[in-house]
Formats: structure tokens, C-alpha cells, sequence
């Protein structure tokens, strides 16, 4: 067998059972400071030490620091220890602390430590008078009283408190409006007994309050110390003055605001494509229940092409139709009987975008317009292509909108869904898909 000696030098300072890098971290950090342990009179700290568990409260140590229930923390929540060897702060963990409770009139109470976390106090009364509410009660961890306040009350004291309401508050809706704004005082109670309240209570909107059209029901409800109740009530009613209902007008639109018939309220009118608005454009719901201005119709489009002038005749469209413009050199150019043919079944899907197509054939002295079944005047349609400053002698497509603006241009056909992805990006064009949509308006 072998035998092993192990020994050591008393007083080198090295034992055999410490690990070679755990005296080496003992020298490395000989001249770093230390701070003293910290203890927390109810309470704790939970220390993190950048060295390791072997190096409690070496410099640069952090500890977080809570109190035990029913205490409370004085000072930061964490400390640090510094170079000076000190902690950066000082804690402290406090008893926490209930309100001092208020002296019942006619009793008294009396508590085992105070207004202290955890303390219990009784409240008594005296000879004639009963307690109402909770006799003991206790500081809580919030710093709260457990229990409803208490109160003595003479036991003769049965009869329910007084409390008078307003008489019933009507109001109409102001213009435009479906709402009124309500005010009245807050009735106040009388106790019979002792004259003291301890509650009134409110069930229904607050005075001030904007109620909407109706009745509505408010409560007060009033409690005396012995939790004796009084109740009273009133009705707040609302009235909206209304109008007869409009209808949009046959080929037309009709937009309101409000509820669309009660005072103040505004409604609108507009035609569908190829029909333009003959009366009021507009309409307000008036005290008298009666609505301002002539009632509207839409009667089909009359267009006028015996003006002298282009301009006057672009006028007649302005803010009412889009303008498809197709210049052709002949009638027999290959281009235009192209685009026709392609636009002949888009009839519907030209209608509901408002669109009105004009036609410019031939070259002067020998050419026409024509806007559906009307022709133009030779003089008239070379205008326009002045005006315009639309080629002569090729084929040209021109897309203008409801304000007279040059939109886009084709030197070739362009087909039908190419026009109506155009057009269904204009401004006013979207406005109108809405209401075509909310009645239903489309194309097969």
C-alpha cells in the first residue's frame, strides 16, 4: 500500500481545502473596501454583490430593501455600498398608520394600540342611544379602517328624513341639436331627529348634463345616522322639434345632418347623371316645424347648343358632368370606330359616372359636333377644338372633370375600364359612389 503525507506551513496563510482562484480573489481584492452588513429593523434586504457570494457588502454591492406587512419604507429602495465605505442612504421601515377615528357624537371608542397597522378599536354609546354601523373595526395595511363609520342614535329616532325635488324641468333641443343641457339645484335633506345626514344619493345624469331626446327619471335618495332613508323624484323631459321627413327627389340624392327632420337640420340635394336640380339645393328644418326654400326636382339635362361661343357651351357643365371628347379627322378613321364600338355598351357605366360624351368629326369647313342627337354648329366645334387645342387631322381622346380641368389625353382608344379607373379617382367621384351605394344605384 502507499501512504501519502500532506502537510502544510502553519501561518502561510493557505489551507488544503481552499481552492487556488478563491486566494487569488481573496489578494486581488484585500484593499477593496467593505461596508458593514445591513440590517433592517422590520424588514429585508436582498443583497447583489459584483464579486460573488464570498464578498458580502464589497464595494459596489446593491441591496434592494422592502418592510414587513403593516410597515411602511422611509428612504430609497436600494442602497449601494461607495468607495467612503458607507451605504448611500439610510432606511427606515415605519408602522404604518390608520386616521384617527372620529368621536361618535353621544359614545365613545376605545383601541388596543392606538391608530397602529393591526390595531382594533370598539366603539360604545351611550345609555339610550344604539350603534349604527360596525362597533370594531381595524387598521388595515392600506391605512384604512375595516367596517362603516359608526355613529350613536337615540332609539326614538325612526322617522325617515326629508328631501324635496324640483318640479318636473322640460326643455327643447337647441338647433341642430338632439341633446339639451339640463340644470337644476341639489335638493337638500332635513333630518327630523338630530338634523344630521350621512349620505345623499344621486341616480340618474347630474345636473348639467346633456340629455338626449325623452324622458328620464332622477332619484335622490337621503340616509340619517340611524340609516333611517328619504327618497324623491322629478322627470327631466327632452323635446326635438321635428319636421315632416324629406325624400330625395325621383333621380336624385338627398344628404342630412342631425336626424335628418329635427330643428336645424340641413338637407341636400343632387341628381343623378343626365338629370341637373331645379328648385333649392338645399333645405334647413325651421322652428315653425316647416322647411326653408322650394322643394326639388331633377329634371333630365337640356343642353343648349345654339351659344355662340365654346366657353358657353362648356359652362352648361360645369359642376354637373364629366366630358369624354373624342376628335377624329373622318368618320371612317379606324381609331374612332374603334373607340365607338367600345363605348356603346358602357352606356350605363358612363351614365353613372356622369360622364357626357362629345363628338368632333371631319376638319374644317367640312366638320361637326355632336353631344348625343344634337349637332353642333360647324363654327361652334372648330371652337371647341381651339379652345381645347385638340389636334385637326389625328384621332384624340380628352377626359375633363366636373370643373372644366384637362384631366388626360389618348392619341389612341382607350377602353372603358381605362376611363373608369381615371374618373373613379377624381375627388368629387368618390362622394358619389357613396350615395350610389346607399341607394343602390349600379350597372348590370
Amino acid at each position: 500500500s502507499f501512504f501519502f503525507l500532506l502537510f502544510y506551513i502553519v501561518g502561510s496563510g493557505y489551507s488544503p481545502l481552499e481552492d487556488d482562484e478563491d486566494v487569488y480573489a481573496r489578494s486581488r481584492y484585500k484593499e477593496t473596501p467593505w461596508c458593514s452588513p445591513v440590517k433592517v429593523k422590520h424588514g429585508y434586504a436582498n443583497c447583489r454583490t459584483p464579486q460573488g457570494e464570498y464578498y458580502k457588502n464589497v464595494l459596489g454591492t446593491r441591496c434592494d430593501i422592502r418592510c414587513q406587512k403593516g410597515y411602511e419604507l422611509h428612504g430609497p429602495h436600494q442602497l449601494i455600498c461607495q468607495s467612503s465605505k458607507r451605504w448611500s442612504g439610510k432606511v427606515l421601515c415605519k408602522q404604518k398608520r390608520c386616521p384617527i377615528l372620529s368621536m361618535p357624537t353621544n359614545g365613545g371608542f376605545k383601541c388596543l394600540d392606538g391608530a397602529y397597522f393591526g390595531s382594533r378599536c370598539e366603539y360604545y354609546c351611550s345609555p339610550g342611544y344604539q350603534l349604527k354601523g360596525d362597533r370594531i373595526v381595524t387598521c388595515m395595511d392600506s391605512k384604512a379602517w375595516s367596517g362603516r363609520p359608526a355613529a350613536c342614535v337615540g332609539e326614538w329616532d325612526t322617522e325617515p328624513p326629508r328631501i324635496q325635488c324640483p318640479s318636473v324641468k322640460e326643455k327643447t333641443a337647441e338647433p341642430n341639436k338632439l341633446t339639451a343641457r339640463v340644470f337644476w339645484d341639489t335638493p337638500e335633506g332635513r333630518d327630523t331627529a338630530d338634523g344630521i345626514l350621512t349620505d345623499v344619493i344621486l341616480k340618474g345624469l347630474p345636473p348639467g348634463s346633456h340629455f338626449p331626446e325623452g324622458d328620464h327619471k332622477i332619484q335622490y335618495t337621503v340616509y340619517d345616522r340611524a340609516e333611517n332613508k328619504g327618497t324623491c323624484k322629478f322627470l327631466v323631459k327632452v323635446r326635438v322639434r321635428r319636421c315632416v321627413k324629406l325624400n330625395a327627389p325621383d333621380n336624385g340624392y338627398i344628404k342630412c345632418s342631425g336626424d335628418g327632420n329635427n330643428y336645424g337640420a340641413t338637407c341636400e340635394f343632387s341628381c343623378i347623371g343626365g338629370y341637373e336640380l331645379q328648385g333649392s339645393p338645399a333645405r334647413v328644418c325651421q322652428y315653425n316645424l316647416g322647411w326653408s326654400g322650394v322643394e326639388p326636382t331633377c329634371a333630365p339635362m337640356n343642353i343648349n347648343v345654339n351659344v355662340r361661343t365654346a366657353a358657353a357651351l362648356l359652362d352648361q357643365f360645369y359642376e354637373k358632368r364629366r366630358l369624354l371628347i373624342i376628335s377624329t379627322p373622318t368618320a371612317a378613321n379606324f381609331f374612332y370606330r374603334m373607340q365607338l364600338g367600345m363605348l356603346q355598351p358602357a352606356q350605363c357605366g358612363l351614365d353613372l359616372r356622369h360622364v357626357t360624351v362629345v363628338e368632333l368629326v371631319g376638319v374644317f369647313p367640312a366638320q361637326i359636333g355632336r353631344i348625343g342627337v344634337k349637332l353642333l354648329p360647324p363654327s361652334l366645334a372648330l371652337q371647341l377644338r381651339l379652345l381645347l387645342r385638340i389636334p385637326h387631322y389625328s384621332f384624340n381622346i380628352v377626359v375633363m372633370d366636373k370643373h372644366g380641368m384637362d384631366k388626360e389625353r389618348y392619341p389612341f382608344p382607350a377602353t372603358p375600364a381605362e376611363l373608369f379607373a381615371l374618373i373613379d379617382k377624381f375627388p368629387l367621384r368618390k362622394d358619389e359612389m357613396k350615395l350610389q351605394a346607399e341607394i343602390g344605384q349600379s350597372c348590370p
